[in-house]
């Protein structure tokens, strides 16, 4: 059986698909669900509102930790290249550098920043979908 490895800028597009649909879902959710909640506060209200501060501030710090991860990565991969291209271009390549190898960091690091995101989003679209019937 032949598995297929997807690429980073399809699921880089995916993901944002995904959240493209699923953050306005919560977004109503969550819009709702304040202005229907009475004073006092439920419980349950409470929870809710303070996890919904909290889980953006946990996914802002995650999305630039990856990113920075990524960044880390990827200048050590850029250093490895020109390092080596003296040996390349001796050895006969015509491609000792190729142009497209920024395009696919650049899009490994918005995937990278993006994930976190995503996640976060996604899963708070079932839960509340979930809550709501």
């Amino acid at each position: 059986m032949m598995y297929r490895r997807r690429s980073t800028s399809g699921n880089l597009a995916r993901k944002t698909l995904e959240l493209s649909i699923s953050a306005p879902q919560v977004v109503a959710h969550r819009v709702y669900r304040m202005a229907t909640a009475g004073y006092p506060l439920s419980q349950r209200d409470r929870r809710e509102f303070t996890r919904m501060g909290s889980e953006k501030v946990q996914a802002y710090y995650q999305s630039w930790t990856a990113m920075w991860m990524q960044f880390y990565q990827l200048q050590f991969e850029f250093a490895l290249a020109w390092v080596t291209m003296p040996l390349r271009l001796m050895g006969g390549s015509a491609f000792a550098w190729r142009p497209a190898s920024s395009h696919r960091a650049a899009t490994r690091l918005l995937a990278a920043g993006l994930a976190p995101v995503h996640s976060k989003a996604v899963a708070n679209a079932k839960r509340l979908s979930r809550q709501s019937r």
